[in-house]
């Protein structure tokens, strides 16, 4: 098992190509890759249910069977456990699944009755940015999210940490942020897959400081992907109930983020900027999707 390490993003339209632009990437060369990937579960969702992601990827001519867990974290940066390997195909490698420990609770039968329910494909380029002890593999993935005839479009960005301190991967954001129109995001692929799946989105709880973040961070991956100005309505309430709870530099951020969201162009560089900075401040670890 891995642990992996990772800020996810999520760009506004312009975002893709400010980011090639940006001084960070702009002198690298990225590495292109295809990825189409089908995720499994039960029919009545019992790995969802496990905080557990099933998928079979293809990529370069491999197909690779990955089961994640759900992990934690806040404001876009996940601490996940991971497996991956490289299966024959064409369908999953039931017995290596079975001896993993996330397995070890289901049901007798579970693994019998999974099937395919939704698909994810993009394209994605891939930096490697190195400095002051830190390498993290930078990926923007284009593409969509696939279920029930319905489909999202990915347009995101992920800072996976693969040596040095945490804190890197957040400094690297910030400096994109500077130019990139950002916002950290909470909600997996897998969880837009299975949101798009039963037509519905639901918030976690607030309560605490870093809860209400996270409340107002899947809100707004909610309205991102329905469309439905009503999750722009609870952002701005977790927003505004985060600034009730905080100290003076957290009230202030969350404001600020409150009010940007009464405009329609919300998500710019300064929106990032500021959502990135209350994440940094609030570093409690939440549940994740």
């Amino acid at each position: 098992m891995a642990n992996e390490i990772e800020l996810k993003l999520a760009l506004g339209s312009t975002g893709p190509e400010a980011l090639q632009h940006h001084p960070c990437v702009a002198g690298l060369a990225p590495r292109t890759t295809r990825l189409g990937n089908t995720y499994f579960d039960t029919p009545e969702g019992d790995l969802e249910a496990a905080r557990a992601a099933l998928r079979l990827r293809q990529s370069d001519g491999r197909l690779l069977q990955t089961l994640k867990t759900r992990g934690h974290g806040s404001g876009g940066l996940s601490n996940r456990g991971e497996w991956e390997w490289e299966v024959p195909g064409p369908g999953l490698d039931l017995t290596g699944l079975a001896a993993l420990p996330p397995m070890a609770d289901l049901a007798p039968g579970t693994l019998a009755r999974l099937e395919p329910r939704f698909s994810t494909d993009f394209n994605r380029e891939t930096w490697w940015v190195t400095g002051d002890g830190a390498s993290i593999e930078v990926a923007l993935d284009i593409g969509e999210i696939r279920a029930a005839g319905r489909r999202v479009d990915i347009r995101e960005l992920e800072l996976e940490l693969k040596e040095g301190d945490a804190s890197a991967v957040l400094d690297l954001a910030a400096r994109l942020a500077e130019r990139v129109p950002l916002r950290p995001s909470d909600t997996s692929k897998a969880a837009r897959g299975g949101a798009l799946l039963a037509g519905r989105w639901a918030l976690p709880p607030g309560g605490s400081p870093g809860a209400w973040l996270h409340r107002a961070v899947v809100a707004l991956d909610a309205l991102v992907d329905t469309g439905d100005d009503d999750w722009r309505h609870q952002a701005r309430q977790a927003f505004q109930r985060l600034a009730n709870l905080g100290d003076d530099a957290v009230s202030a951020d969350a404001r600020r983020l409150a009010e940007a969201l009464a405009r329609p162009t919300w998500l710019t560089p300064a929106f990032g900027q500021c959502a990135l900075a209350l994440a940094r401040r609030l570093p409690g670890e939440v549940s994740l999707g």
